[in-house]
């Protein structure tokens, strides 16, 4: 079904505004691409619902397929899916969905933008595209385990169509240094970076990773008066900071800190979460058991 003639396509950020800033390797690209952040809409600032319910949306769900339980509601709206993982949920017609799993779904939407009409492609589309698949591939390393035969023909196709994208290595290596660069960060946003929260009865113990040294993250400014306040506006009673480097040969370091205003509970987590940094993961499975008995 074609759409309607007077159609606006709109491209939506399903994180709020507040959230862009944490995105480092989202804001580099798009600054290389002179896209201003005033330019983008986010998911904050835009009634879907009222939309919906005036009969005016269609939303397409790129690089997921589940709505969260906030957005049931627009459940009726969704008329396609992109997506490049295993499918948690099945939508029957006319809902189009489109499956498969490579390892950037930037794959699958270069895949669609070649099948239609190619005028639509234009260097900046391009080269978000191409960076992007990049990344997400691993700079298509075969070792990494994420590239597919696919992701690398529609990388290839990108390039012989813009043969002045930057080549792979040299746009790789400047969106992981981006990913991984927290230095236009507070400290409360370093801590929304990248975190994870579990609880217990009566506990709520949450884990941040950052990418900085361990000492380095101690040093900043403030750093104790920020970690509380970031744990009472949160209603956590213990954070558990791994902070994560790199050397010189781009191996990961980790390292592990406790923050809690109750004693007792600091001390009780500390030999649980050291597991974190021996297993080079997030929560241990222990610590889930300790919190489920607390």
């Amino acid at each position: 079904m074609s759409p309607e003639p007077r159609a606006a396509f709109i491209p939506v950020l399903n994180i709020p505004r507040s959230d862009f800033p944490l995105r480092t390797e989202s804001t580099f690209l798009l600054r290389e691409q002179r896209i201003p952040e005033s330019s983008i809409i986010f998911r904050d600032e835009i009634d879907l619902l009222a939309l919906h319910r005036a009969k005016f949306l269609s939303l397409t769900l790129v690089d997921h397929h589940v709505l969260a339980s906030r957005d049931a509601g627009l459940e009726e709206a969704v008329v396609e899916v992109i997506d490049h993982r295993p499918l948690e949920q099945e939508r029957p017609p006319p809902c189009r969905t489109t499956s498969e799993l490579v390892g950037s779904c930037a794959t699958l939407v270069t895949e669609k933008i070649f099948q239609g009409p190619v005028e639509v492609l234009d260097q900046t589309t391009a080269a978000l595209l191409h960076g992007t698949i990049v990344l997400d591939c691993v700079n298509m390393a075969p070792e990494a385990g994420k590239v597919t035969p696919k992701d690398i023909h529609f990388a290839s196709l990108l390039e012989s169509r813009f043969p002045d994208l930057p080549p792979r290595g040299v746009i790789f290596e400047a969106l992981q240094n981006a990913k991984f660069d927290v230095s236009g960060l507070t400290t409360e946003q370093m801590l929304r970076k990248d975190l994870k929260a579990v609880s217990g009865k009566d506990v709520v113990v949450a884990l941040s990773s950052v990418y900085v040294t361990l000492q380095d993250f101690l040093r900043r400014p403030a750093v104790e008066r920020d970690l509380c306040a970031f744990c009472r506006q949160r209603g956590y009673d213990a954070l558990l900071v791994m902070a994560i480097s790199f050397n010189e040969r781009n191996q990961p370091f980790r390292q592990l800190a406790v923050y809690s205003q109750q004693g007792e509970l600091q001390t009780a987590v500390s030999p649980f979460a050291s597991l974190a940094v021996k297993e080079r993961r997030g929560f241990p499975w222990k610590l889930w058991r300790f919190l489920g008995s607390c």
